[in-house]
């Protein structure tokens, strides 16, 4: 029952909210969601699992699917739609689904997320497989379309996550690993695009950012697998060129031209004074780890 969740739950430090001034309304807002980090800290143990489940499944050819419904759906979509450009990855490796389809972002489909015919529908509609790992994504921990998509994910053995912010949800239950992190209730009660949604961005950073830590996408801080798609990425490609092998800004750009605009080969090419081919061949016996590739 929605009354028993906490995400659904009146604070009772808002009672009065709309009798406050826009500066103490401003000030609660900030004081409830500096207990977001703290509340997602807690559940880093199963934030780690689902990390390295994620990394296991991308290291088999697997893909990253998020799955779910309104705020959640279009978290789960934004932080797929980022790791192309982010991390070059291809647009198929990580993939975002919501409730009602993609006019759903800016729209909402009214009665889509009751649907768990729906979840395993959109499911089936990009073959998901065993190779795959799903993760879904819901606030109240109780959205049919996100319980449909992961029961069918585990009917065919796909490894499943659940993301959600009330403990012992029914996502949870399905789920192979279950993150529930507990933010309270909402500044609004039940607008769970609030602490609820903040939380779950923070996750779905640490979910994709880590797991292409663990894939190779990144040396040191830097992200080698950039795309070069702008002017401003151009010269940020550059500056990380520059940052990881100590040349100038000449050297970086002649060497990225050479590479094709690939970061992570200009570097190895620099570093260790390999043609692009050869360092392509050094990179693909790492894995695409440059560390490991210029060691």
């Amino acid at each position: 029952m929605l009354e028993n969740l906490i995400t659904e739950t009146r604070n009772k430090k808002t009672m009065n909210l709309d009798e406050m001034s826009t500066i103490d309304l401003l000030t609660i807002m900030n004081e409830e969601d500096a207990k977001v980090a703290e509340a997602v800290k807690q559940e880093l143990p199963q934030i780690a699992k689902a990390v390295e489940a994620i990394v296991a499944t991308k290291r088999k050819g697997g893909r990253l699917i998020y799955i779910g419904a309104g705020t959640s759906g279009r978290i789960g979509l934004l932080d797929a739609v980022e790791c192309p450009p982010t991390f070059g990855t291809d647009s198929e490796e990580v993939i975002g689904l919501i409730a009602g389809g993609e006019k759903a972002f800016i729209k909402a489909v009214e009665g889509a997320e009751d649907s768990k015919e729906l979840g395993i529908q959109d499911l089936k509609n990009i073959n998901l497989t065993n190779k795959d790992i799903v993760v879904g994504i819901a606030a109240s921990g109780r959205t049919p379309y996100v319980i449909g998509g992961l029961e069918y994910a585990n009917s065919i053995g796909t490894q499943t996550v659940a993301v959600c912010c009330n403990k012992d949800s029914a996502v949870g239950k399905v789920a192979t690993i279950a993150i529930e992190v507990v933010n309270g209730p909402e500044v609004l009660t039940g607008s769970t695009r609030l602490k609820a949604g903040t939380s779950q961005k923070l996750i779905c950073n640490m979910l994709s950012t880590a797991s292409m830590v663990g894939i190779g996408k990144v040396y040191g801080n830097l992200m080698v697998d950039v795309q070069l798609t702008n002017e401003k990425l151009v010269e940020r490609a550059k500056r990380i060129v520059m940052e990881a092998t100590s040349c100038d800004y000449e050297i970086a750009e002649t060497y990225l031209v050479k590479a094709d605009n690939k970061p992570k080969i200009a570097i190895v090419m620099i570093l260790i004074g390999l043609s692009k081919e050869e360092a392509m061949k050094k990179l693909a016996e790492t894995q695409g780890f440059v560390r490991q590739a210029v060691k």
